[in-house]
């Protein structure tokens, strides 16, 4: 009942208004049954109205931007999904070095902006299909880059509705990681710090790294990114590999026979099967080489 009334709300305030979407139209897993409302806020102001009350009425939400880094059950989800797009994608250059970019904005759209003002430092994240706010939520990295290297401030929304501003001194960027990840806030922009460069090169490079993913990563089939987080001194795909679980599969999921760090969703797999594969490679990859692998992807229950 409070789901209906937030969506309600949400329509008064001129937002759209989806129910029963499902939320595979909505991940690069192309995995995940139906939410029962999703909504598309029209405003920064409106989110703030819908947040608080979502929060004073304990009205479950899910933030959403490509959804490239996260498996959603098979039930859908059981509450309310915000989908962050380029409704709420504004990209600016603020000053001679420094872009301002929303949260819904895609990576790419921020690297093809710095690129048009010579500007260099975000070419590691071009490739990246993700939004500002997941990268910056994750503190996501490629190619000896983070976005913690060019991260000035990040604006975020509290429970309550109220927006706060943080110094990137104070975001707790660590590997795959921000104060995000715990403190319940949603990343509304980012100030990114960049330095003048020569645009041909740095063209250059972003082609060379686009090239990279194209050659090493299954591109061709839907998946989440980087299954396991990157274990000290060591490459989870390589691990997976010395482990003889290159190709194996559990249903519509399998172990990228291009990119050991990468499962797979061969057609029709539901979440079920990737948790159970990931499950296996775990417990695998443990029993052989003495290595625990931690998945990167954030899985979404149904309630």
């Amino acid at each position: 009942m409070l789901d209906n009334k937030l969506a309600e709300m949400a329509q008064d305030l001129g937002c759209e208004v989806r129910k029963n979407e499902p939320l595979s139209k909505h991940t690069t897993f192309r995995i995940g049954g139906s939410c029962s409302y999703m909504i598309i806020p029209n405003s920064i102001s409106s989110l703030s109205r819908l947040v608080k009350y979502a929060n004073d009425n304990n009205v479950r939400t899910l933030l959403l931007g490509k959804g490239s880094n996260m498996l959603c059950a098979d039930e859908g989800f059981d509450g309310v999904v915000f989908l962050f797009d380029d409704t709420l994608g504004k990209v600016e250059l603020i000053s001679d070095d420094t872009i301002r970019a929303g949260s819904g904005a895609s990576l790419m759209k921020v690297c093809r902006e710095a690129l048009n003002n010579s500007l260099t430092g975000l070419e590691f994240a071009y490739g990246i299909p993700g939004t500002v706010g997941g990268a910056v939520f994750m503190n996501a990295g490629a190619y000896g880059g983070e976005m913690k290297d060019v991260l000035k401030s990040v604006t975020a929304m509290d429970k309550g509705g109220e927006l706060h501003t943080y110094p990137a001194s104070s975001l707790e960027l660590t590997y795959r990681s921000s104060r995000f990840v715990h403190s319940g806030e949603i990343i509304l922009s980012a100030e990114l710090g960049l330095s003048k460069g020569d645009p041909e090169s740095i063209e250059r490079r972003m082609n060379e790294l686009m090239q990279k993913r194209k050659d090493k990563q299954p591109l061709e089939y839907p998946n989440a990114g980087s299954t396991f987080k990157r274990p000290e001194g060591q490459f989870a795909g390589r691990l997976i590999e010395d482990s003889g679980l290159c190709g194996e599969q559990i249903g519509g999921a399998q172990v990228s026979q291009k990119h050991c760090g990468f499962v797979i969703n061969r057609g029709n797999a539901t979440c079920e099967d990737v948790k159970a594969l990931i499950e296996k490679i775990q417990k695998t990859v443990y029993e052989k080489t003495g290595f625990e692998l931690e998945c990167e992807v954030r899985i979404i229950p149904y309630n």
